[in-house]
């Protein structure tokens, strides 16, 4: 390969037939005399626009097959005419400096030589894993394996996204596998019941992996009195939509009740409707209460889940499944503002230090008013969220800003492309041009985990029941 030219954070290079290059790749540049080289991506493949090969390749169409007899070449020409015609343009974005092989910085003051430089093909690795401490495989680049270091999803809001059956869940539930098994404490919001059999293996043999799953009346039910005040003000406030002067209402009825100790639902029902209050408010907490009662979420206060509960099932590497299939929308997002409290309550105790919440098909619950509160306040007391979603314009600019890691599968439209190339850790440009015609299970990783390094890779597969698959009619 060659240098051709540079404008503005872009080096296009003259790419031989007889060199492989493709979307993605990193080449290092290199400058004998100056012991350092320029990192590149290649982000476009073009045919390099010799003058005079248009008419060359409409020459060979028209007279192709017509003319009879043997063809002289004395010199040579025609192979390297022919040569000249596969001649690729790659177009890179400039990454920064390499010294020493592993030493990167941002400069990007200076220019290699034409003349004497080296271009080869850079095994990203190198800068990726450098001084990681927690290996974790997530995928092959080009035939290499590709291993990111865990500690880049600690502390760290992460989104997957990419279009339906493209892998983002096959993703998700790598790296929640690979997670617990380095004994982080998971919990999964499960949307359509596809993480319910991670503890086995595709001929259904048990794994090593430690799996609890509940679900509506299937372990998951709840007493008033051990949620507390601050978590169904949050069910009432948050997933009900009750109003603030309703709140206020609803508050001076519970502490008089939890007083007296005879806190549950139907009781808190009868109260409310026989309290000294106007009419609308009373109508506004009576519906939001029978929704309560209905949900099916508090038949049972005998045996109810409280956050030891929990703790217990996640502590030391455990994975906890929230499976929300076939529940209503109302219902989900009355789960979910439950399960926040409670993991509120478990990590502000110090019980753990940390968990990992992995939210799939986020875009089913998220909710403006509070998603934003929640990825900003539970940073801060270690709950850290990956937010599954093939739709990316449902989730809030505000929280693609501060997500510290972003892994996009194949889009096609281009408004979904905007949206996440407007505030991703890499422009625009890179992340339409290498998502862009990418095949399932591809996915370019950015953020943390690549060190702002843009990385394409072929996720690894799982020897796992993942269940996740399209169901289809003709197999």
């Amino acid at each position: 390969m060659r240098i051709y030219r540079k404008e503005g954070d872009q080096v296009q290079l003259i790419a031989f037939p007889d060199e492989h290059v493709q979307r993605g790749d990193y080449l290092l540049i290199e400058d004998p005399g100056l012991a350092k080289g320029l990192l590149v991506q290649v982000i476009d493949l073009q045919y390099a626009n010799v003058p005079g090969i248009l008419e060359d390749i409409l020459r060979d169409v028209m007279t192709d097959g017509e003319l009879s007899g043997e063809d002289m070449d004395p010199l040579n020409i025609s192979s390297e005419v022919d040569a000249l015609k596969d001649t690729r343009l790659a177009v890179c974005k400039i990454r920064g400096t390499i010294t020493g092989e592993k030493d990167l910085s941002p400069t990007t003051s200076w220019l290699p030589s034409r003349t004497s430089s080296r271009i080869r093909a850079y095994p990203i690795n190198r800068l990726i894993m450098n001084g990681g401490k927690r290996p974790l495989t997530v995928g092959h680049n080009d035939g290499d394996p590709v291993q990111i270091d865990a500690g880049g999803l600690d502390g760290s809001l992460n989104i997957i996204t990419g279009r339906k059956g493209t892998g983002k869940s096959h993703l998700a539930k790598l790296l929640l596998l690979s997670m617990a098994g380095l004994g982080a404490p998971c919990i999964v919001l499960d949307v359509n019941g596809e993480y319910v059999n991670l503890h086995k293996s595709r001929d259904g043999r048990l794994s090593t992996s430690r799996l609890t799953v509940l679900a509506p009346r299937s372990g998951i039910n709840f007493a008033l009195a051990k949620l507390g005040f601050r978590t169904m003000a949050g069910v009432l406030s948050n997933a009900l939509d009750l109003p603030a002067t309703s709140s206020k209402v609803f508050s001076t009825i519970w502490r008089d009740l939890e007083s007296k100790g005879d806190l549950t639902l139907p009781n808190l029902t009868q109260t409310v409707q026989s309290w000294s209050c106007h009419e609308s408010v009373r109508e506004a907490l009576i519906s939001r209460l029978q929704v309560l009662l209905e949900s099916g979420l508090f038949y049972d206060e005998t045996n109810p889940l409280t956050e030891e509960k929990i703790l217990h099932a996640i502590d030391g590497g455990g994975i906890l499944v929230v499976n929300l299939k076939n529940q209503s929308h109302t219902v989900r997002r009355i789960i979910v503002e439950i399960f926040l409290g409670e993991l509120t309550k478990i990590l502000s105790s110090n019980w753990l230090r940390a968990a990992f919440l992995f939210a799939e098909e986020a875009h089913l619950y998220l909710k403006d008013t509070y998603w934003d509160d929640i990825i900003t306040r539970m940073r801060h007391i270690g709950l850290f969220t990956t937010f599954i979603t093939n739709q990316p314009d449902t989730v809030q600019e505000t929280i693609y800003r501060q997500a510290d890691n972003v892994f996009i599968f194949n889009f096609t439209n281009d408004h979904d492309i905007e949206t996440i190339g407007k505030v991703a850790k890499s422009d625009s440009e890179t992340i339409r041009s290498l998502i862009r015609g990418t095949p399932a299970r591809r996915c370019l990783l950015l953020g943390n985990v690549v060190h702002d390094l843009p990385l394409m890779v072929d996720i690894e597969a799982l020897d796992v029941r993942t269940m996740g698959e399209t169901r289809l009619f003709f197999s």
